[in-house]
């Protein structure tokens, strides 16, 4: 919705008209003019072999430098700089204060031990004798065993063989246990 402007002439107007498609028309000679600039120099990057993306890391290579130039990238780089080397030195401290109380409680620990211990020893021996790692060192002990050239049949358990090393040594006399007659050669 054009409306005339009320102060101005006719003859003004008509001026006006005129400039405006005199500009329209530089405006469309510049655009073609600035499209045919841009198709040569698009033929001359070509030619050189240089490529969009090279063209857009060399942008972005400049801007980051541009931006690093700042004063306040600056500024901002001190202080984040700063605050790191506070925080390090923080986690330093608490670090140490971690570790020394771990030490603590690793030496009080040690010192109740002894009381403790004998106490854990006969109350989980039995539980201990059914766990798989007290099983799987029975296992290795049988295997052994067997490779040193024992004669007894494998298939005994490690308590038989403890309670035939006990008999072994506490037989006072030189009569070996039943056991034992068998097993020898």
């Amino acid at each position: 919705m054009l409306s005339a402007p009320e102060n101005l002439s006719e003859e003004e107007q008509d001026e006006l008209r005129r400039e405006l498609a005199k500009v329209e028309e530089e405006i469309q000679t510049l655009s073609q003019v600035l499209a045919a600039k841009e198709k040569h120099l698009a033929e001359i990057k070509r030619k050189l072999g240089i490529s969009s993306l090279q063209e857009f890391k060399q942008n972005i290579a400049k801007g980051w430098q541009d931006v690093t130039a700042t004063s306040a990238y600056k500024k901002t780089s001190e202080t984040l700089s700063q605050a790191g080397q506070k925080a390090s030195a923080a986690f330093s401290s608490v670090g140490s204060v971690i570790t020394k109380k771990l030490e603590d409680v690793k030496l009080q620990a040690f010192s109740h031990s002894f009381s403790i211990r004998s106490i854990q020893h006969s109350i989980s021996m039995p539980a201990m004798r059914n766990s798989p790692t007290f099983k799987s060192f029975e296992e290795k002990v049988e295997n052994l065993k067997s490779k040193v050239g024992a004669t007894k049949p494998t298939g005994g358990d490690f308590g038989e063989v403890l309670n035939s090393t006990a008999n072994a040594t506490s037989a006072t006399t030189s009569e070996p246990p039943p056991e034992q007659m068998e097993e020898s050669p």
